[in-house]
């Protein structure tokens, strides 16, 4: 691991430690921010619009890690078909991993290195950060909201993946690995493939994406560009199946809850906000498991 996303690690490890101190994981944050809406936005200056959203932004973080101590019968009930689904995925691991690196060098390069990069958190970061700065200097109340889900959601999430990666220590594909092969606790990059960090990042930003746009079309490429760096992930022999699947599941998961969240932050935004909204759910069947998405 390289010295600037060690550091970014370590931002997000002791900024949840903030969290857990100052929000209690309790209702009490949603409740809160029904009466901390800016009014007339337009006439705030931009420290005081950075001030708000920074609050909305640790807010998001607070709710959405707080978020199963909440959950209720259908939650439950959904986190149990996405287990079974990963482990019936788990069963075939060893099989779609060769498949997939099978692929490899029939992939374009630049379709590889872009799903590398896209997925890289030094990059994420950068593009994120650069997009909330514009928004927020244009005063753009809905690509504030968008810019703070954005970066909400990918601290949320990766944080997430960086702990759930450290318990776990899943072995990576190659050299002779199985998927059954754990060393809890280790710090060898060959044994964190649980879960991909390319694809929660990813992922995550093509979710908040597509979410932004109305036209299904948007949408869709969206979704279309974020699957790229989870299959590369596949491709390079980087992780296996079980691992994109939950995965992805994480960063449609913390999306929905850090939106909600903020549909109360910005009111104005969540007032114009049209009913229809894209959705998913995991299904189980009869032929397997598969992840329905409505927009």
């Amino acid at each position: 691991m390289n010295t600037s996303l060690l550091r970014i690690h370590k931002f997000i490890i002791c900024l949840s430690l903030v969290l857990l101190s100052t929000s209690g994981f309790s209702q009490d944050i949603l409740n809160k921010s029904l009466s901390d809406t800016l009014d007339n936005q337009e006439d705030k200056t931009f420290l005081e619009l950075v001030k708000y959203d920074a609050g909305s932004f640790l807010g998001g973080m607070g709710y959405g890690l707080s978020r199963p101590a909440h959950w209720q019968g259908n939650d439950w009930l959904k986190l149990g078909g996405t287990l079974t689904g990963a482990l019936l995925l788990y069963t075939v691991d060893e099989e779609t991993s060769e498949f997939f690196q099978r692929q490899r060098e029939g992939v374009p390069q630049v379709i590889r290195e872009y799903g590398w990069y896209y997925g890289s958190p030094q990059n994420n970061y950068m593009i994120l950060g650069a997009a909330y700065i514009t928004s927020a200097a244009f005063k753009s109340e809905k690509w504030r909201r968008t810019s703070v889900l954005l970066l909400s959601s990918a601290s949320t999430a990766g944080l997430i993946q960086q702990i759930a990666k450290t318990f776990t220590g899943r072995a990576r594909p190659g050299e002779g690995r199985k998927p059954n092969d754990f060393r809890p606790f280790s710090k060898e990059g060959a044994y964190h493939s649980f879960p991909s960090g390319h694809t929660v990042l990813a992922f995550t930003n093509a979710y908040v994406l597509a979410k932004h746009f109305d036209n299904p079309w948007i949408k869709a490429g969206f979704i279309t560009l974020g699957a790229i760096p989870p299959i590369s992930r596949l491709w390079e022999g980087d992780h296996w199946l079980s691992d994109v699947f939950l995965s992805t599941i994480l960063s449609i998961a913390t999306v929905e809850s850090i939106d909600h969240y903020l549909d109360r932050r910005y009111k104005n935004f969540h007032e114009k906000r049209p009913d229809k909204k894209i959705s998913w759910d995991v299904r189980l069947g009869a032929r397997g498991i598969g992840i329905t998405g409505t927009f």
